[in-house]
């Protein structure tokens, strides 16, 4: 006979009540159910397709590529964090069919012109094969390391385009917080505003999973912190989870990590106008005063008489000085400026 329970624990007994039935889902329970994503009128959702040159890669290695590597969690965060809509094996695939034509195309050139060194212009053997080697060998090479480190270089170009409009994104976030908006109407929203580049893609991703792929906003918050390319965007949304798992609330963080944000902008201005100064200083020295100097002192040598060498050299050395050396160390400075304080277009 079972042992009879008390009042205060029968609503407990799972032997009155399923608690460890699996749940079915019914006809009438249309939140369990799977649903139809609804899309506004004319929109079409976007694929992820491979060009044809990418679709030819993965037909001629993709078999290849799954059957001899092993996976690559490296790149494939670098994919994510640039970007780039293809799977890892799908690039690795691109990267070898590019590296093996371009081999095929140099194998060509070397065979070509190493026979006419030899037929026509008479040249050594030794010296021709060191040439054959060096056709051969770099250009696929180096096809090879460049197509493996554009993820890379990707994934860095947007975590500084997301380091740059932090700050602008900070006040939008924490003035949508100050209205008692929901955290993921405030990413959804975000995600609409062309003019925070980068962070605008990184809050669709978001949307993406909250809302399409029906994740808990927080999860989402933390897969996008996961894959961003950009440190500080990444601990802002470390922060905006463990503020919520905790029990904190947002709108102070937010009103901090605005605050946190424009001070360090204040800062990093700063540093850019002395690196600035110092710059212009030495665009004088070596740029404008470097140059006049040499090209006076050039002239009086070959005024002198055995000042140094003959006047014609004199005046090659000049040429060099005013054609080459001057143009090209401006332009070098002026990029190098540019690349420095470029802001980003809001």
């Amino acid at each position: 006979m079972a042992p009879e329970i008390s009042d205060d624990f029968s609503k407990f007994d799972t032997r009155k009540k399923g608690y460890l039935k699996t749940k079915q889902v019914e006809e009438k329970d249309e939140d369990w159910a799977p649903h139809v994503i609804k899309l506004p009128k004319g929109t079409l959702p976007q694929y992820i397709e491979l060009t044809n040159y990418q679709m030819f890669c993965w037909k001629l290695m993709g078999r290849a590529v799954t059957l001899r590597t092993k996976p690559n969690p490296r790149l494939e965060l670098q994919l994510q964090q640039a970007q780039m809509r293809m799977r890892a094996e799908e690039y690795v695939a691109y990267v070898w069919t590019t590296t093996l034509l371009v081999l095929a195309a140099c194998l060509a050139v070397a065979s070509l012109l190493g026979g006419t060194m030899l037929a026509l212009l008479h040249v050594p053997v030794g010296l021709v094969t060191v040439f054959f080697i060096l056709i051969v060998m770099l250009p696929p090479m180096m096809t090879f390391g460049v197509l493996l480190a554009i993820p890379s270089s990707k994934a860095k170009t947007r975590g500084r385009d997301i380091d740059k409009r932090i700050g602008a994104a900070m006040s939008f976030i924490s003035a949508m917080a100050s209205a008692d908006v929901n955290i993921d109407v405030i990413f959804k929203e975000l995600a609409r505003q062309d003019i925070y580049g980068e962070i605008k893609n990184e809050a669709e991703w978001i949307t993406r999973d909250s809302e399409l792929l029906g994740i808990d906003i927080l999860t989402a918050i933390n897969r996008a912190a996961q894959r961003t390319p950009s440190v500080k965007f990444q601990e802002f949304l470390q922060g905006v989870v463990t503020t919520s798992t905790s029990g904190g609330q947002l709108k102070p963080y937010f009103l901090q990590k605005a605050e946190q944000f424009e001070k360090e902008g204040k800062l990093e201005m700063r540093s850019q106008l002395e690196t600035l100064g110092l710059m212009a200083e030495t665009f004088v020295t070596v740029v404008v005063a470097f140059p006049l100097f040499l090209v006076v002192i050039m002239a009086i040598m070959a005024i002198v008489p055995g000042g140094g060498g003959s006047p014609g050299m004199t005046v090659l050395l000049l040429e060099m000085v005013i054609v080459l050396m001057v143009p090209f160390s401006q332009f070098g400075f002026i990029f190098f400026v540019w690349n420095t304080t470029k802001e980003s277009s809001f």
